[in-house]
C-alpha cells in the first residue's frame, strides 16, 4: 500500500512539474498594434514599465549583468547601447526572464526610443 501511494504521489509531482512553464500565451506581436500616435516620455510612459520589471534585478551594487536601471540615465544608456530594447524584444531569451512582456509594454519602450529618448 505505502509502494503505490509512494507511485501516485510521484506521477503526480512529475505531471504537475512537466506542466509547468515560463512560456507566455502568444499575445500577437508589436506589428499587430496600432502605432502610438502621443509623444512617449521616460517619466509618465517608461520608467513605470522598468521599475515593475526590471529594477528588481538591475538595480544596486550586485545588479544582474552590471546593468543598472535605476534612473532616467542608466535606462537611457542601456537602450542606446541596444541591450535594453534588444533583450525586451527576443522571443527566446527575452528579460525579464519569466517571459517577454506583453507587445503593448514593449511598443511603448520601442516609441520611446523612436522618440528621441524624452525625459519628461
Amino acid at each position: 500500500m505505502y509502494r503505490k501511494l509512494t507511485l501516485l504521489t510521484l506521477s503526480l509531482v512529475v505531471v504537475t512539474l512537466y506542466n509547468c512553464t515560463t512560456n507566455t500565451i502568444d499575445e500577437g506581436d508589436i506589428e499587430d498594434l496600432p502605432p502610438i500616435v502621443e509623444v512617449v516620455t521616460f517619466d509618465d510612459d517608461v520608467e513605470a514599465i522598468i521599475n515593475t520589471n526590471c529594477v528588481g534585478c538591475h538595480s544596486g551594487p550586485n545588479a544582474n549583468a552590471g546593468l543598472q536601471l535605476t534612473g532616467y540615465a542608466n535606462v537611457r544608456a542601456a537602450a542606446e547601447q541596444g541591450n535594453l530594447v534588444n533583450r525586451i524584444n527576443n522571443g527566446s531569451n527575452p528579460m525579464p526572464p519569466s517571459g517577454q512582456l506583453p507587445p503593448a509594454t514593449r511598443q511603448i519602450i520601442d516609441q520611446w526610443v523612436a522618440d528621441g529618448y524624452l525625459e519628461n
